[in-house]
């Protein structure tokens, strides 16, 4: 999850199928259209399968009409990695790199010369106010769609320096099932990130399934202006909403109307967004993403500082949602796995 003071980081960079009534009986040995089967069989699973039949349930007492369904997922650590900075963060450190021409006095201005200086420990010592002003250079002072060309050629060719494969290769295949599975059912599933929207828009109906309309998250003030007789929306270097913590139900209400009836996170800037979701009137599911794979993913949780989760264990724990133990509850992770 990203985001408490900029939409490409919290605290350290702004920053399906229907026929789930036959699970019971197969449950031995999952059948072969099992909608879920990068999933363990165990407690996670289950819960989900058993919300899903119950809110689909013609006449049953759970039943939830198709227009209703609403399912709100964060994307950083929920849908794709976010180790060792948020993925957002990393483009845009690329961007100074890719932009330094273009600004010849970066080479003596901080935080820009730390950046350029490929100084690892140098670079992680920057704090929130240096990334701010990295963003505001590399996300400002262009049109909409210029940014949005400079994301897709960075998700092209871009690599993560621990699987030198691109990002979007880091997309977790349990949850790309349980995307299909939902919208199968009759939900309409919704990115709710503190990412930035104008990041996340360009690749995610591809990479998710999940429409640019479905997809809210942090963003920058916009300016209309006409050039040359065409009109064109700039990119300012200005925050106009942080899509975190409590700003996650705000934005819920503001941008979808509907309170989900199901909500996926794996962090404390999750929360809010869970305890709206459980406040509502009828059968709901909230869960958590635990990241407990060292080998295949990355372990962490309360200390950490990307994706830090804590009170809304806790929370979890306490109220009994379920909590996704990535080791125990995925057979696999990514789908180069398999």
């Amino acid at each position: 999850m990203i985001g408490a003071s900029w939409p490409l980081g919290r605290r350290t960079f702004i920053g399906g199928l229907t026929g789930v009534a036959t699970y019971a009986a197969s449950r031995p040995a999952l059948a072969a259209d099992d909608p879920l089967p990068s999933w363990n069989d165990g407690a996670a699973r289950q819960s989900i399968v058993d919300f899903v039949r119950r809110v689909t349930e013609s006449g049953g007492k759970d039943f939830v009409p198709p227009e209703q369904r609403i399912a709100t997922f964060d994307n950083d650590g929920t849908l794709w990695s976010e180790q060792p900075v948020y993925f957002q963060v990393a483009f845009a450190l690329d961007q100074v790199r890719a932009m330094a021409k273009q600004h010849p006095e970066w080479k003596t201005k901080e935080p820009f010369k730390t950046v350029l200086s490929g100084d690892s420990h140098a670079l992680a010592r920057l704090g929130e106010k240096d990334l701010l002003l990295v963003v505001a250079e590399t996300h400002s002072g262009m049109t909409v769609e210029q940014f949005r060309n400079t994301v897709l050629k960075w998700i092209a060719t871009a690599r993560n320096p621990r699987f030198k494969r691109p990002y979007t290769d880091l997309v977790f295949k349990p949850m790309l099932e349980l995307l299909a599975y939902l919208r199968g059912s009759g939900f309409r599933t919704f990115i709710v990130s503190g990412g930035g929207i104008e990041f996340m828009r360009p690749w995610v109906e591809k990479v998710y399934g999940i429409p640019p309309e479905q997809v809210v998250g942090s963003s920058a003030e916009t300016k209309y202006q006409v050039v040359n007789g065409t009109p064109e929306l700039i990119k300012l270097p200005r925050v106009e909403f942080i899509d975190d913590g409590p700003g996650k139900p705000v934005a819920i209400n503001r941008f979808i109307g509907l309170r989900p009836i199901l909500a996926f996170g794996n962090s404390d800037g999750d929360r809010q967004m869970l305890e709206w979701t459980a406040a509502g009137k009828g059968a709901r599911l909230m869960g958590l993403v635990h990241h407990t794979d060292a080998d295949r993913e990355w372990a962490y949780d309360r200390n950490s500082s990307v994706g830090k989760l804590d009170k809304a264990w806790d929370e979890a724990v306490q109220r009994g949602w379920p909590i996704v133990d990535m080791k125990r509850d995925w057979k696999v992770i990514y789908p180069f796995e398999t």
